[in-house]
């Protein structure tokens, strides 16, 4: 079993920046590809950024240049550095380890 607790979410003006952390735990923990998903109201969850056990990265055309995923495999910790932020950021943001596993969310707000 893997337990993903995120953090960092908040409320920012446009054009700010928040850090988003997501720390997995669990016993004989794999590596395993780490990604964000956000979920705007009425709207479908969707995939934002991932980053491979070997640090390969992957980001949705929206975010590309203003968003970086990060993750320190001695810490289980995955992190999204995300600059620039438009109200259309606004959503719940996810964490996910490897294909099962979900944390419970992180609200970004992005309003002035």
């Amino acid at each position: 079993q893997v337990q993903l607790v995120e953090s960092g979410g908040g409320l920012v003006q446009p054009g700010g920046s928040l850090r988003l952390s997501c720390a997995a735990s669990g016993s004989a923990l794999p590596i395993a590809t780490m990604s964000w998903h956000r979920q705007a109201p009425e709207k479908q969850r969707e995939l934002v950024a991932s980053i491979s056990s070997s640090g390969s990265t992957y980001y949705v055309d929206s975010v590309k240049g203003r968003f970086t995923i990060s993750r320190d495999n001695a810490k289980n910790t995955a992190y999204l550095q995300i600059n620039s932020l438009k109200p259309e950021d606004t959503a719940v943001y996810y964490c996910r380890y490897g294909g099962n596993y979900w944390g419970q969310g992180t609200q970004v707000t992005v309003a002035s």
